[in-house]
Order: structure tokens, then sequence, then C-alpha cells
């Protein structure tokens, strides 16, 4: 019968000593959490840093234009959407161009997305080419456009400008004196600032 009890003993020490490493065990992956838990805030901060990119007032602007773009109003912005947005502005955007703009994005276009992709152009990467682009329609030779043909397209299409609104983007507006505006000089002050405009 001893021999039976001292078995016995051995095995509760047996299950007491296995019972002891479990919670070491279940306390080992209780250590890992911690660090998962801080890649997990570290992961969602910096897909938040899109937002430190812009003042507050920028990302309302940002977030009406969204909304007036996101015409379907269903928190993405679709072909459809960007069709009907552009339709509204008097321009015709053909199937290609509109799958070109849905392709700059590597997933569906909420608004962050819309942020992070308005935050990596004014991080330098085409935003220039796509102003000089957009003042080629006015390009009437030699790099200049028309001041007075600026104005008047700026007060009647789109998103209109008031006149006064015209007159303080034009007042910044690199000029031959003749009333010309370099297109060039003009893209590089709107996208670089001052100190590279005679660059």
């Amino acid at each position: 019968m001893q021999a039976d009890e001292v078995k016995e003993k051995k095995k509760k020490s047996k299950k007491a000593s296995e019972k002891a490493a479990e919670p070491a065990a279940a306390a080992a992956p209780a250590e890992e959490a911690p660090a998962k838990t801080s890649s997990k805030k570290r992961a969602t901060r910096s897909g938040s840093n899109v937002f430190a990119m812009f003042t507050q007032h920028q990302v309302a602007e940002f977030k009406e234009a969204f909304q007036f773009i996101d015409q379907d109003k269903d928190g993405f912005l679709s072909k459809n959407d960007i069709r009907a947005t552009f339709d509204s502005l008097g321009r015709i955007c053909t199937d290609s161009e509109l799958e070109g703009m849905i392709k700059e994005a590597p997933g569906p276009i909420n608004f962050t997305m819309f942020l992070t992709i308005f935050g990596d152009r004014t991080q330098g990467t085409d935003e220039e080419d796509v102003i000089l682009n957009a003042f080629a329609q006015f390009d009437e030779g030699n790099g200049l456009c028309n001041e007075d043909s600026l104005r008047h397209s700026l007060c009647t299409w789109g998103e209109k400008f008031s006149a006064s609104e015209a007159d303080n983007i034009l007042a910044e507006a690199p000029s031959d004196g003749k009333g010309n505006i370099d297109i060039k000089k003009f893209a590089q002050l709107l996208t670089r600032g001052d100190e590279e405009e005679g660059g």
C-alpha cells in the first residue's frame, strides 16, 4: 500500500508541476501580446499619419471635396462618381482616363485613401506635372498664357471663382509685364512655394 501511496504522491506532484508550468506557458504568450498590441498601435499610428500631414482646415476642405465627388454617398469614390463629377464640371472623360484615375489608388478609395493620394502628391511626386498639363490648355506658345483668358476661365468654368478670388490668385502669378503668365514658373510657385520660384 505504501508503494501505491508513493506512486500516487508522485503523480500528484507531477500534475502539480505541469499545472505550474501551464501558467508559465500561458504567461509567455501574454508577455508577447503587449509586443503585438504595440505593433498594432504603431501600424494604426502610421496609417493615421496622413492626417498629420495636413492642418485641420485642410482636412476639412478635403472632406468637403470628397463628399462632393462621392455622388452616391456610399463612402467610396467609384468610376461613376468621378465621371459624374467631371460631367458636372463640363469635362467629359473617357473610360480609360477614369480607369487610370481609379488605378492610382492601391485599393478602394475611401476618405483615408483619398487623403493618402493627396499626401503622396504633395510630397513632390508629380503634382507640378499635373498643374503644367492643366495650364497647357492656355499655353499660347513659348510657355506663356494670357492672364485675361485664364481669369475668364477661372470665373466661368467648373467651381467658379469670384473676381476677387481670381485677382488674389493671379496677383501671385509671374507675369512678363505684357499680360502673359509664365506657366512653368507659376506651376513651380504653386507646388514648391516662393523659395524655388526663380528656379
